[in-house]
């Protein structure tokens, strides 16, 4: 398994977590399908096919928080309100007032809601609790905070957003400036520069290679940049964003040679992907934080 967008937080390292009582946390707050009157419920469900809420492999850990949500459009809700509506008024001689249809919408809402279809949602959740790292695969800040409220009703999770002495919209307009990536990392094809005028015009390369004078001419004019795709290490290719989020993660093919001499067990098969993520994701975290001149350190925490 491979997490696609990392929403990052960090973590003392090493951070001694107490696995069985973090599985008892997440327990009060486990998945239970949406109830018939409930437009959406979320909780904690099992990683793998078993109990456990927290699934630990040498000291890293994954969760997975599910969510369902009833999938009832307004504009059907709205139509049947405005049916039922043309009944009433028909049976009593004048329209619904505005409470009337009020209550009237409500009533329908709830008729309409046990019959209507359902989505879910899966987020994971890698902790590293000795690296310090705490990341969820998302790529929507919103959706990266659901996991982080519900994380927070477990006691001590010294959990932290990551913030360097250096900002990545300052570093990437650096290196595309200066036309170099720093040690360890290579610039690919895509990259977004905005300005920051009340227009903010934006430039954008998709697939396209970057031409380092057309770049310079836009920085020079006040553009900078906001995501830069990129690789670490021949392993691994991604888009560094603005706000730290790292999206459209890719695993490049020096670390799948040799997943076919892997065993053919679904669950160590599994667990040997999940380490060899962390393993890199790790590595890769680490190198990216000290090109952005490293962590600053969060004031409330002294």
């Amino acid at each position: 398994m491979w997490f696609k967008n990392l929403q990052v937080f960090r973590l003392p390292a090493p951070w001694k977590v107490d696995v069985e009582q973090l599985n008892m946390q997440l327990a009060s707050q486990s998945f239970s399908n949406t109830g018939s009157g409930d437009m959406q419920s979320e909780g904690w469900a099992p990683p793998r096919n078993d109990e456990r809420l927290v699934h630990s492999v040498n000291q890293q850990l994954l969760l997975l928080l599910q969510t369902e949500k009833k999938l009832l459009p307004s504009s059907v809700v709205n139509q049947v309100t405005k049916a039922r509506a043309k009944e009433l008024e028909e049976q009593q001689g004048f329209a619904p007032g505005r409470k009337a249809m009020k209550d009237l919408k409500e009533r329908v809402t709830d008729e309409l809601l046990p019959r209507a279809f359902s989505i879910t949602r899966q987020t994971w959740v890698w902790i590293d609790p000795v690296n310090g790292w705490l990341v969820i695969d998302s790529s929507s800040p919103s959706k990266a905070d659901e996991v982080i409220k519900l994380l927070l009703k477990c006691d001590k999770i010294p959990m932290e957003s990551l913030r360097t002495k250096v900002s990545p919209q300052t570093a990437m307009t650096d290196w595309l400036a200066g036309n170099e990536a720093p040690k360890g990392f290579t610039i690919d094809q895509d990259t977004e520069l905005r300005a920051h005028t009340e227009d903010k015009a934006t430039v954008r390369y998709v697939r396209h290679s970057i031409d380092p004078d057309d770049v310079q001419r836009h920085i020079a004019a006040g553009k900078q940049c906001t995501k830069l795709a990129m690789t670490w290490d021949d392993k691994i290719s991604f888009v560094l964003s603005e706000n730290l989020a790292i999206k459209r993660i890719k695993p490049l093919d020096i670390l799948n040679e040799d997943k076919d001499q892997r065993t053919a067990d679904e669950n160590e098969r599994f667990d040997a992907d999940f380490l060899l993520m962390a393993s890199e994701l790790a590595k890769m975290l680490d190198d990216i934080v000290y090109s952005l001149g490293g962590q600053l350190a969060d004031p409330l925490a002294a």
